[in-house]
């Protein structure tokens, strides 16, 4: 299974910032333990062509030369580095990747991504650019796909990601999110699933399943781009939610079982994660990675049966 990183990458950030950035090399170094077939690949930074897909090209420009000012630059909620810059950049060509490789192989993943909150013209809650925007739209063109579904399971909605494709048909747009949770003002998806705090296991996997055919009912997708968000799990700061390591679990593997029973190539990006111990958000994120190493197995004993 290929997996591609840019953890090496790290924005430099002030002592105590709540952003959790080590989360990324404790999820690379932990998935070469824990899954003997990964294959690891280095990120290829967006250009600014690719990122124009999805964003204005004044606010690249701005972005890359440390032209936002400070009330835009507060919204990201990182300080403005070269590092911020081509990290971002990176993390969306990881997306971009693994939607590449998603499409001959099954199942691949990027080991950062899920940035849903970048709208077209700004970024907000740690997003800078939009990985999945930007990734679907390359896919469509470049001919590999036309129809292609996001569905977000972090705990916040993905507002940018809804704002950006609102008026486009050929990208479904699929949200499961806290309804009191951030962002307080909500985007219209194609389909919006708001949950209360402290929903658990059950009740959100009742939800899940009811979107997942809502979703089929409506659109027949090529290409399914998974945020995986590690934030709906109980010991979150930031989630509200009560799920548990195997709420999450379940979570992972109905998409993956909805994804091969309807022959559908799936791209997997960690999105959020904040617990309060970092240990228990990195096994949620491992776990995830097992569960697509799972299911690429299964999609090659598939083919060859």
């Amino acid at each position: 299974m290929k997996a591609f990183y840019s953890d090496h990458f790290v924005l430099p950030l002030p002592p105590g910032h709540r952003f959790p950035m080590q989360k990324y090399r404790m999820i690379r170094e932990g998935a070469a333990l824990a899954v003997p077939d990964i294959e690891f690949h280095e990120a290829v930074a967006a250009t600014d062509g690719v990122l124009a897909l999805a964003h204005h090209p004044d606010y690249i420009a701005r972005v890359s030369a440390g032209n936002l000012d400070p009330a835009e630059q507060k919204a990201i909620g990182f300080p403005w580095s070269a590092e911020m810059v081509e990290r971002s950049r990176r993390s969306a060509g990881a997306t971009i990747a693994a939607c590449r490789a998603a499409l001959e192989q099954g199942v691949a993943i990027n080991l950062a991504g899920g940035t849903h909150h970048a709208y077209a013209d700004h970024g907000a809650g740690f997003c800078v650019f939009n990985d999945a925007a930007i990734a679907a739209r390359l896919m469509q063109a470049e001919r590999r796909v036309t129809r292609v579904a996001v569905i977000d399971l972090d705990v916040h909605q993905g507002n940018g990601t809804a704002s950006i494709l609102a008026r486009d048909d050929s990208v479904f747009t699929l949200s499961l999110h806290g309804s009191n949770n951030y962002p307080f003002e909500k985007e219209q998806s194609d389909l919006d699933v708001p949950l209360p705090d402290g929903v658990g296991d059950a009740e959100y996997m009742d939800a899940l399943q009811a979107a997942l055919q809502q979703m089929l009912q409506a659109f027949q997708p090529q290409l399914l781009i998974y945020l995986a968000g590690a934030d709906p799990h109980e010991g979150d700061r930031l989630g509200r939610m009560k799920l548990t390591l195997a709420g999450l679990a379940a979570r992972d593997e109905a998409v993956f079982a909805f994804a091969q029973q309807q022959k559908i190539p799936v791209a997997v990006t960690m999105a959020g994660g904040y617990g309060k111990n970092i240990e228990e958000t990195v096994a949620v994120h491992l776990q995830t990675i097992k569960l697509a190493s799972q299911a690429i197995h299964r999609i090659a004993a598939s083919r060859h049966g």
